[in-house]
């Protein structure tokens, strides 16, 4: 799919909604819109200037405005062919259809050449909606994750979807939040599938730097070998067969 950085923005303004939660908390579902670029390698830095000087001054005010909850932009560590993502949440379809209008006038009309620079570089992408389960996540979506960012992408089996969201809130996140905390995880959350490709769950996971994220994921899947996880891990394999793992450079984030 190939459209301007403009058009992507609107898009990613109009389909965002939800509200922040807190661990513990009930909580109403959070959504998340995420674009995926795939970009030219040797325009990359070019295009994270552009997000950088052109576009965040208009996401940043968003967020003070309270017109979005908060906003990412990642950068490609080590993965498959996106290389770049932006992420962005907003409280409710209300504000969020009010702040889609007019940010989206406000950059067509400033920063026109710096978005069809943008589009030169990054010139396909991938959008998905993805949405928080309450209770399954160490912290709101929109909590700072770090420098460093894991993300393992799944496609599963949808007649299994429940079952794999239920493993999860039974076994697994009590091992992630058990290392949550100083000199480990800064966070992880479960997303859902709500619109998109064919990833059906996300696991991210954040860390201070990419060394502290892989000892801990290391640390992590040690754990796996108690045998209740691991019949946990193996029934989790037969509905979500495949995955793709993805590290982030965490270039910009808001909240």
């Amino acid at each position: 799919m190939k459209k301007t950085i403009t058009t992507t923005l609107l898009l990613t303004f109009a389909f965002l909604a939800g509200n922040s939660f807190a661990q513990g908390q009930a909580a109403q579902v959070n959504y998340a819109y995420a674009t995926y670029f795939v970009c030219a390698p040797e325009g990359e830095s070019r295009a994270d200037e552009i997000i950088q000087s052109s576009f965040k001054p208009h996401y940043d005010a968003a967020v003070e405005h309270g017109d979005i909850l908060s906003w990412s932009w990642m950068q490609h560590y080590v993965g498959g062919t996106w290389r770049r993502a932006l992420v962005i949440i907003a409280k409710d379809m209300d504000s969020l259809l009010d702040a889609s209008g007019a940010l989206g006038e406000i950059i067509s009309d400033k920063t026109p050449e710096a978005g069809r620079a943008f589009s030169a570089t990054c010139a396909s992408h991938d959008d998905y909606i993805w949405q928080t389960t309450p209770g399954l996540g160490s912290s709101a979506v929109t909590e700072q994750r770090g420098a460093a960012g894991f993300s393992v992408y799944m496609q599963c089996d949808m007649n299994g979807e429940e079952r794999a969201d239920e493993l999860v809130a039974k076994v697994f996140a009590p091992v992630y939040n058990k290392h949550v905390g100083e000199g480990k995880l800064t966070s992880w959350n479960w997303l859902k599938h709500n619109v998109g490709g064919e990833w059906r769950r996300a696991l991210i996971m954040g860390a201070a730097d990419h060394k502290t994220l892989m000892r801990t994921r290391a640390a992590i899947l040690a754990e796996y070998e108690d045998r209740k996880v691991e019949r946990a891990a193996k029934e989790m394999n037969e509905i979500c067969g495949r995955h793709q793992d993805y590290m982030w450079d965490i270039l910009l984030q808001s909240s």
